[in-house]
């Protein structure tokens, strides 16, 4: 069968199984376009090619599938780069089409060129410029293959105009095999056993997960490890959702804002398992004081990731659901000896004593809507069975504070990058990718702002995704910092104007609300999320709330500000 490329690519996408991808056309893909309605391929048309990349991130980040994102040549292709680094920080599988000039004006700067390829070196797993046709259905089998094994990462594909038009024969690979490229999946059965040996004397362990955890699918074997042998849980902002957030073995969150218990229970630990995590510097705090009394294992199946923030005492390359896999075949005979693990209960008692000291609360008092409160009664409202994303900044923090995530693909936010604009289009992405769930987005009022127009998008296509507008007037985390740490300079931080997001919703066909009274907040959000329509809830929330607990920059996890 010949094929146009621009056919070859589509017919490679309807093989993947993409059913839907995310873009905004232009010269460079108009090929692309014009093949578009033969195939069975959903195509949702944002308003900025950034709504497109972040959409198609939440897509993945929900659904665990690939996400897919097509844009044209020049401005549509760098107005991807934020949500490429977005996605490669935190390890998300983005497969990116970009329209390129055709192959004889490359590198003679003709119209709407740049060299994307060069500009996404650094945020991409990998990226291709494709100049032969022939070669056009191996690379994107390549990149899907790419994008989705070992350490997920978003991956990009050039094609140039020319090529879109060129025919040849379609043969599409069954398999892919890369001579330089062979994740280690299974881990090393010495260190499996050395890790069960650890576990067997451990005293005090403490189970760290992060979105390693969740990329791998691996939560009902991390769940079954936690509750067999009684080790507590913490995790990551990415790692939210992977064990069950009302479990009593559940610390909750920890590093900068995390909990007391979490940040106390990691740096008096006897052993640490680092599952799927990275040790981000909002996650260790000052490093030379991090976890001093610990030995620590750290799995993971990028090998550049270990070792590079922390020293560990055990490495182990694997996919995290392989390791967890492997390390409960190896307890479960100690189990029935009774020698898998001495009793924790001491440990228990001393990390259950952290947490009613210290629960991460606020001063309930005043005629102010708290922002914590706001969260807490869309938890109670969904029962913790939304998919919730976020903007970054306050709201995003509260959202991981305040919310309790039961199941993994249901806290969606741009950890790595911290990046603003991103919760609205991942929203639409998850959306689409699960048309029955309530989807909604934790937003600041600074935040939302950045990708505002999707609210086009939201409504074109009938996505009753809900937005909460955590509204402080300010630019709130900066604010924050500019009050802890810089003398109450509000410098560039406050949003003296700001529009009527009401207003703003039903200009574009969506539903809008205020809330400026403690005793609408219920009821409004009750309605709301009943509409099946796109829906702003504006919140005014107190201005100058604070989130905490917080580490302050540089400072070990143990020295917090409480509220």
């Amino acid at each position: 069968m010949e094929l146009s490329g621009a056919q070859i690519l589509l017919e490679s996408l309807r093989r993947e199984g993409v059913d839907v991808v995310f873009g905004f056309p232009g010269g460079a893909v108009i090929d692309i376009y014009h093949q578009l309605p033969n195939y069975p391929i959903k195509h949702v048309l944002v308003r900025h090619e950034q709504g497109a990349i972040h959409a198609a991130d939440g897509y993945a980040r929900a659904s665990g599938k690939v996400g897919v994102c097509l844009v044209t040549s020049g401005p549509g292709a760098t107005n991807t780069v934020t949500g490429i680094a977005t996605a490669y920080m935190d390890s998300i599988p983005v497969v990116i089409f970009t329209g390129q000039v055709p192959t004889p004006l490359i590198g003679n700067d003709a119209f709407q060129e740049v060299d994307i390829v060069g500009i996404t070196r650094s945020c991409t797993k990998h990226n291709y410029l494709v100049k032969d046709v022939t070669k056009l259905a191996h690379t994107i089998k390549e990149a899907f293959y790419l994008a989705s094994s070992g350490r997920p990462g978003p991956v990009l594909v050039d094609i140039p105009k020319d090529v879109q038009q060129a025919v040849t024969e379609y043969k599409y690979p069954k398999t892919i095999k890369m001579r330089s490229y062979n994740p280690t999946i299974e881990p090393n059965v010495k260190q499996v056993r050395k890790v069960a040996d650890l576990i067997a004397r451990a005293k005090k362990p403490i189970i760290y997960a992060g979105g390693g955890v969740i990329s791998s699918n691996a939560h009902e074997e991390l769940t079954w490890l936690a509750r067999t042998l009684k080790i507590p849980v913490t995790a990551t902002l990415m790692g939210l959702g992977c064990f069950p957030g009302d479990d009593p073995l559940w610390l909750g969150m920890l590093g900068m804002h995390g909990t007391f218990a979490a940040n106390h229970a990691i740096n008096n630990a006897d052993l640490i398992l680092a599952i799927g995590s990275r040790f981000d510097d909002r996650v260790t705090g000052k490093i030379s004081e991090f976890a001093k009394k610990a030995t620590i294992v750290h799995i993971d199946v990028d090998p550049t990731s270990i070792q590079k923030n922390v020293l560990v005492h055990v490495p182990v390359v694997s996919d995290c659901r392989a390791f967890l896999l492997a390390i409960n075949r190896e307890l479960a005979p100690r189990l029935d000896e009774g020698t898998a693990t001495p009793s924790h209960d001491k440990w228990l008692a001393q990390v259950a004593e952290w947490a009613a000291e210290h629960p991460v609360t606020y001063a309930r008092e005043g005629s102010a809507i708290k922002p914590q409160a706001v969260v807490e009664t869309i938890y109670k409202l969904t029962k913790g069975k939304a998919i919730i994303t976020t903007e970054v900044g306050q709201n995003q923090m509260w959202a991981a504070q305040f919310y309790r995530y039961h199941t993994p693909r249901t806290f969606l936010s741009s950890g790595g990058l911290g990046t603003m604009g991103y919760g609205f289009p991942a929203a639409i992405g998850a959306q689409m990718a699960f048309p029955d769930k309530l989807v909604i987005d934790v937003a600041g009022d600074g935040s939302i702002q950045m990708c505002i127009q999707e609210l086009a998008t939201a409504v074109c296509y009938g996505l009753p995704v809900k937005i909460v507008i955590l509204n402080n007037g300010f630019l709130g985390m900066v604010r924050q910092w500019q009050e802890l740490f810089y003398a109450k300079n509000y410098c560039a931080t406050c949003l003296d104007v700001a529009p009527d997001f009401v207003k703003l919703a039903e200009a574009y066909g969506a539903a809008g609300y205020r809330v400026t009274d403690p005793a609408e907040v219920e009821k409004t959000l009750k309605e709301a999320f009943a509409l099946p329509r796109t829906v702003i809830v504006d919140v005014i929330v107190d201005r100058e709330e604070n989130v905490y607990p917080m580490v302050p920059a540089g400072k070990p996890l143990t020295e917090m500000l409480l509220v």
